[in-house]
C-alpha cells in the first residue's frame, strides 16, 4: 500500500521536471528570437538605409524655414572713364550696400510645415519598415523550426523503414513474406532518404535567409529554434484593425504625408502674392575741390516683385492638390488592404490553431494507436505488410501536418502584429 503513493510522486515529480524542462526550452528559444530580432534592427542594410533617408529628410526642416542669407555688395559708383579717379567728380562714390529678402508672410511657415510633414512620412516608412522585418525574422524562424521537426520526424520513420526492411527479409528468407514486401520497403526507405536531402536543402536556404536579415555571411552559425512559444492573438479583428490606426506607423506616416500636400497648396496659394525685398547703402565720397565737400551718401531700399505670370502659379495649385487627392485614395487603399489582411490573417489563425490542437489531441494518438495495432497484427500474420506501412506514412504525415500547423500558426500571429502594430510576445 505504501509503493502506490511513492510512485504517484514519482510521476508526478517526473512531470513537473518535464514541464519545467519544456518551459525553459520555450524560453531559450524565445530569447534567441528576440536576440536575431535585435541583430537584424540594428544591422539590417535595407532598414540602416530607410533610417538614413528619414535622417536626410528630417534634417532639411530647418533650411525650408530659414530665410535667405543677406546679400552684401560693392561698388564704384560714377567713376570718370578717361581718369578713374574718386576726386573729379560730386558723383563718385564707393557704395556698400547690403539687402534682404523677405517672403509673405505665411510662406516660410508653409515650407516648414510641408518639410516636417514630408520627414514624418519617411520616419513612419523607417518604422514600419521595422515591422516587416521583424516579421521577416519570425518567419524565417518559424521556417527553420517547421523543418527541423520534419527532419527529426523523417530520421525516426527512416529508422523505423531501416528496421522494416531487415524484418522483411528475414520473413521473405523463411518464407512468411514477400519479396514486394522488402521492395516496398525499400523504396520508401529511399523515398524518406531523399526527403531528408530536400528538407536539409530547404534548411540551409533558411539558415542563409536569416543570416541575411541579419547582416551576416550565409555561412554564419546561428542558433536554432528547438521548441516554439506560441502567443496567439487574443483580440478580435474589429479590435486589431482599431488599434492599428494608432499603432501602426504608416497609417500616421501618410496622415503626415497629407499634411504636407496640404501644406504645399498653402504656399502654392501663397505664391499668388509678392515677396519683399529691403536694404541700406552706404557712399563714401572723396572732396572735389570747391564743388563739393565730399560728403558721405545713405540709402534706404524697399522693393517687390510683381508675380505677373500666373499660369506657372496655377500649375503649381493644381498639382499640389491633386498630390493630396492621390494620398487620400492611398490612404483608402492601405487602409481597406490593412483590415483585409488582419481579417484574413486572424481567420488563418484560428484555424491553423484548431488544427493543431486537433492533430495534437485527437488525429495523431489515434494514428499511433492504429499504426501500433497494425504492427501487432502483421506479426502475428493477420495483416500485410502495405498495410502496417500505409499505417506507418500515415502516422508521418499526421505528425508533419501537426509542426505545419503549429508554425503555420506563429506565421499567421507574426504577420498580424506587422499589420497591426500589435506585439503579441
Amino acid at each position: 500500500m505504501k509503493i502506490k503513493p511513492l510512485t504517484a510522486t514519482i510521476m508526478f515529480l517526473a512531470l513537473v521536471l518535464s514541464l519545467n524542462a519544456q518551459a525553459a526550452e520555450k524560453e531559450r528559444g524565445r530569447s534567441a528570437l528576440n536576440s536575431l530580432i535585435s541583430a537584424a534592427l540594428a544591422q539590417n542594410p535595407d532598414l540602416l538605409s530607410a533610417r538614413a533617408r528619414w535622417q536626410m529628410f528630417r534634417a532639411r526642416i530647418i533650411p525650408a524655414a530659414s530665410l535667405d542669407d543677406p546679400l552684401l555688395a560693392i561698388a564704384f559708383n560714377n567713376y570718370p572713364v578717361d581718369k578713374f579717379r574718386d576726386d573729379e567728380t560730386p558723383m563718385t562714390g564707393k557704395v556698400i550696400k547690403l539687402s534682404q529678402k523677405f517672403p509673405f508672410p505665411g510662406k516660410l511657415a508653409a515650407k516648414e510645415d510641408a518639410a516636417r510633414q514630408l520627414a514624418l512620412w519617411y520616419k513612419g516608412v523607417y518604422e514600419d519598415q521595422r515591422l516587416r522585418l521583424s516579421r521577416q525574422v519570425k518567419d524565417t524562424w518559424y521556417n527553420l523550426y517547421f523543418i527541423d521537426k520534419s527532419i527529426e520526424i523523417t530520421r525516426k520513420k527512416a529508422a523505423l523503414i531501416k528496421d522494416f526492411i531487415k524484418l522483411t527479409e528475414t520473413n521473405y528468407e523463411v518464407g512468411r513474406g514477400l519479396q514486394q514486401d522488402v521492395l516496398k520497403a525499400q523504396v520508401e526507405y529511399s523515398r524518406l532518404t531523399d526527403q531528408l536531402l530536400q528538407l536539409s536543402q530547404k534548411r540551409q536556404t533558411s539558415l542563409a535567409r536569416l543570416n541575411t536579415l541579419i547582416n551576416q555571411a550565409p555561412e554564419h552559425k546561428l542558433p536554432v529554434p528547438a521548441a516554439l512559444k506560441q502567443r496567439p492573438m487574443s483580440m478580435n479583428a474589429a479590435e486589431l484593425q482599431r488599434q492599428a490606426l494608432t499603432k501602426r506607423p504608416l497609417f500616421t506616416a501618410y496622415k503626415a504625408l497629407m499634411a504636407s500636400y496640404q501644406a504645399k497648396i498653402d504656399l502654392a496659394r501663397l505664391n499668388y502674392r509678392p515677396d519683399f525685398k529691403a536694404g541700406v547703402a552706404y557712399t563714401f565720397r572723396e572732396p572735389v575741390g570747391a564743388a563739393s565737400d565730399g560728403t558721405d551718401f545713405a540709402a534706404v531700399e524697399i522693393g517687390m516683385n510683381i508675380p505677373l505670370f500666373q499660369a506657372k502659379r496655377d500649375a503649381a495649385l493644381s498639382g499640389a492638390q491633386a498630390g493630396l487627392r492621390l494620398i487620400r485614395r492611398q490612404y483608402e487603399k492601405f487602409k481597406n488592404q490593412t483590415a483585409f489582411e488582419i481579417s484574413d490573417a486572424l481567420n488563418d489563425m484560428k484555424k491553423n490553431q484548431r488544427q493543431a490542437i486537433l492533430y495534437k489531441t485527437g488525429i495523431i494518438p489515434q494514428a499511433n494507436q492504429s499504426f501500433e495495432a497494425s504492427m501487432g497484427a502483421y506479426q502475428e500474420g493477420k495483416v500485410s505488410f502495405l498495410t502496417l506501412l500505409d499505417n506507418l506514412m500515415t502516422l508521418y504525415r499526421y505528425e508533419i501536418d501537426y509542426y505545419r500547423a503549429a508554425s503555420d500558426t506563429a506565421h499567421d500571429t507574426a504577420r498580424l502584429e506587422a499589420a497591426s502594430g500589435v506585439n503579441s510576445l
